[in-house]
């Protein structure tokens, strides 16, 4: 439908016949704000949610990977967290870390 109406104004004829140019930047306008604030703002917000999470990473949280892997976090560095799941120890990049499951601080309080 919008494909079909940016066809006819491309191809209507130049001079007095219609809106011509001025309603495609218009409607090219709409459209980018539109993908703006249904797509770009909410990643962007969902980017900045992420990064807070895994600066308050501490030793003691219960993590989940982004590959699905449950662990306890046991040591940090920079880029690398260290985790034991199971009876393993995994280095895992700190990128991968998809949520925090316990808090170090509910472990201590129960």
């Amino acid at each position: 439908m919008i494909v079909q109406g940016l066809f006819a104004l491309l191809l209507a004829p130049s001079g007095n016949a219609g809106p011509g140019m001025g309603l495609l930047l218009l409607q090219l306008g709409l459209i980018f704000g539109l993908l703006y604030f249904l797509i770009l703002r909410p990643q962007r917000r969902q980017q900045e949610q992420h990064k807070k999470l895994l600066e308050t990473l501490q030793r003691g949280d219960q993590i989940v990977t982004s590959g699905g892997i449950v662990g306890e976090v046991v040591h940090l560095k920079d880029s690398e967290v260290t985790i034991r799941s199971g009876e393993a120890k995994l280095v895992v990049l700190r990128g991968n870390i998809a949520s925090i499951v316990k808090r170090a601080v509910e472990a201590k309080a129960s």
